[in-house]
């Protein structure tokens, strides 16, 4: 059984947390208790699929997270150790904005006798890669809950690991309509944009259900190398130019519309935009983080968690032409 043996999810029925959720119930007998805390607005929109996850022996526990005597109930209801883990869209503006909340999420878990581990929302690219990172600006939020979690709690009251996953797959690769200078493949009109100079720039990518897998499994091996520790893990590493090439292998012919944005030009869009106050200004920053090697460790963690079997290029592509030709 896992070391893990009660475990309390926030945000389990949003984009992450539902494949985090995905992935721990195939394994639900490896605990004695899993919880997801949800908001009434969720209670009420999201009834079906609630009750759903109560006959998968899932509990429910409804309340506003900024509520703290909800949030105290919570952790002093689950009788044995738990593990909080907090799920956000984390890589893009709408998720990044709601990082803070954790912070009192935090402090209440560590008060609490019965909680010993949490999981931040870390999913996405490594706040600490190097001494330039610091000052990213899509980076301060996570930097400010790593910097409270590290510094003002004590590691006799709570540890905690960072699951590090760097971009999403599925991300990356869209082509977004009218910031297509950041980079993607659009299946249907056949047109790439690749980053880079030469869109030779490695980038290591991670699939949404390997996130839940790869946290899945943090879970299961909970060693002193896992704990209070950055997991740098992800599916897989590769190029601009060979995602294309896999593309035009699976779809059958040569993709005529392909150009590239270098780095210099992704710096260039992104000043633009945070002068402009546009919510793109963070994509086009991690996208240039990314094309600059944001996303290459000396070594990957995956063996740390096991090892679990994660996703490949291959794959990817072949889930996204499907996809599009599904719209």
């Amino acid at each position: 059984m896992s070391l893990a043996k009660n475990i309390l999810l926030f945000g389990a029925t949003g984009t992450i947390g539902s494949f985090i959720l995905d992935a721990i119930l195939p394994v639900r007998d490896q605990f004695n208790r899993v919880a997801i805390f949800t908001s009434p607005h969720t209670a009420e929109t999201k009834a079906e699929h609630l009750e759903r996850l109560k006959r998968k022996n899932v509990e429910i526990i409804i309340g506003n997270v900024e509520d703290e005597e909800a949030i105290k109930a919570a952790y002093e209801g689950m009788n044995l150790p738990l593990s909080p883990i907090y799920q956000s869209q984390s890589e893009y503006p709408l998720g990044r904005n709601t990082l803070a909340q954790q912070i009192p999420l935090i402090r209440l878990a560590a008060a609490s006798p019965n909680v010993k581990w949490f999981l931040p929302s870390e999913y996405g690219t490594d706040i600490k890669y190097g001494p330039a990172s610091a000052h990213e600006k899509p980076h301060q939020q996570k930097l400010k809950v790593r910097a409270f979690i590290e510094n003002e709690i004590s590691r006799d009251d709570l540890s905690y690991s960072y699951v590090v996953t760097g971009p999403f797959a599925e991300m990356y690769l869209n082509l977004v309509p009218g910031l297509e200078e950041a980079g993607g493949w659009d299946v249907k009109s056949r047109k790439a944009v690749l980053l880079g100079e030469r869109g030779n720039e490695e980038i290591s990518l991670t699939t949404m259900t390997d996130v839940g897998t790869l946290v899945m499994n943090t879970l299961l091996h909970a060693t002193a190398e896992s704990r209070n520790s950055a997991l740098c893990v992800n599916s897989f590493t590769t190029t601009p130019a060979k995602i294309l090439a896999e593309f035009e292998r699976q779809t059958g012919q040569k993709w005529e519309s392909v150009s590239r944005t270098s780095s210099a030009r992704l710096r260039e869009l992104e000043t633009q935009a945070w002068e402009a106050g546009k919510p793109a200004a963070t994509v086009l920053t991690l996208r240039r983080i990314w094309t600059e090697g944001g996303t290459l460790y000396a070594e990957r963690d995956n063996k740390a968690i096991g090892e679990p079997k994660v996703m490949g290029l291959e794959e990817v592509v072949a889930n996204e032409i499907e996809r599009v030709s599904k719209l």
